[in-house]
């Protein structure tokens, strides 16, 4: 049988845990997995784009487990009472194929997206950073706030978005779910970023944007660059990238998708892994600007289904679901329609 999860499960979950404790979990998790990268079968996702949108499944395995993740992008979803981005994933066994896990991660995917910028940040940015700017008030903004403040000791987050109900509903939040922590309204990017040790990008619009110039750049600053996700679709000048030291996830992927497609083929950039496996150098010192050009990769959501399952184990959640026929004798596929009980017609 394969185990499915749904949002109430990821909602006990945390509520169980404690959104701090769970996202240091993940952060746990991450790096893990992120250490052992040569392990895993790798390739960027699999996109198809609409006028409106794009649709995704980002599959990863190693010799072991296979995961995948579908995925949307529809900026414009909020306007018919939709989230922008809605997700599912599936942990399956490599030696049979069998599917074992079912999970939500729309909700999971914001947990695991924040996760990844810690992981990121730990090793990219200062370690006195205290002051965080938070371009982007839409659904990942508290899960980024939440989880720098818990696990980096932000003690300040300076917020702007175009869309002022936004940074109504993130101010509020906050201030319910960390009291401890300053937040700041402000008027513009550039007043956002004037003094803040990490600059935080995470906008929906599927679009060419400039959120964020070389001018604004403070020596030391690390960029977290969340929202480039897709061709055609970046938040960083040129110039920015040009001046920093860029790291990424996937570095196939990131050429196609993130910040990194306006710069040229040979642009130096080096991979996460590498320095979380001291392979490479991270920050250099502490007046070097750098840039994490974050897409999201599929080993970032293969971590978070594990820690899922491991968590509903522990709490006992998730129910059992006939995804998959069970045959008494499987070359008999067809045995399983006959003596079946036929479905009522539903009611006009």
């Amino acid at each position: 049988m394969t185990t499915l999860l749904t949002t109430h499960d990821v909602a006990r979950i945390v509520a169980a845990n404690g959104l701090p404790a769970l996202l240091a979990r993940m952060v746990d998790y991450l790096e893990a997995d992120f250490r052992r990268w040569p392990e895993f079968d790798k390739c960027a996702r699999v996109a198809s784009h609409s006028d409106v949108g794009v649709i995704e499944l980002m599959p990863v395995s190693d010799a072991r487990e296979y995961s995948f993740k579908y995925v949307n992008g529809h900026p414009k979803n909020t306007q018919v009472g939709l989230p922008t981005v809605m997700a599912f994933g599936v942990l399956a066994d490599v030696a049979t194929g069998t599917p074992t896990l079912l999970a939500e991660l729309t909700l999971t995917t914001a947990i695991r997206t924040a996760a990844t910028s810690v992981m990121a940040a730990k090793v990219l940015a200062r370690n006195d950073s205290k002051v965080m700017a938070l371009v982007g008030n839409g659904a990942q903004s508290e899960f980024q706030a939440l989880a720098f403040h818990h696990l980096l000791g932000i003690a300040e987050v300076r917020l702007f978005d175009v869309d002022i109900d936004a940074t109504d509903k993130l101010a509020a939040h906050l201030a319910a779910a960390a009291p401890a922590l300053r937040v700041e309204r402000c008027a513009s990017t550039a007043d956002a970023v004037r003094g803040a040790d990490i600059v935080t990008t995470v906008t929906a619009d599927k679009t060419n944007a400039t959120i964020l110039t070389a001018d604004m750049l403070a020596p030391g600053m690390h960029v977290n660059g969340v929202g480039g996700d897709c061709p055609g679709k970046t938040e960083l000048h040129a110039d920015v990238l040009a001046r920093s030291a860029v790291f990424v996830e996937f570095e196939p992927q990131t050429r196609i998708e993130g910040d990194l497609q306006q710069m040229p083929a040979d642009f130096a950039v080096t991979e996460l892994w590498r320095v979380l496996t001291g392979q490479a150098e991270g920050r250099r010192d502490a007046r070097q600007t750098t840039v994490f050009d974050s897409v999201g990769f599929a080993l970032e959501d293969y971590s978070a289904l594990r820690l899922l399952r491991d968590c509903a184990s522990e709490l006992g959640l998730g129910v059992d679901v006939g995804l998959i026929p069970q045959l008494a004798d499987p070359k008999d596929l067809y045995g399983h329609l006959v003596g079946a009980p036929v479905a009522r017609r539903r009611a006009a």
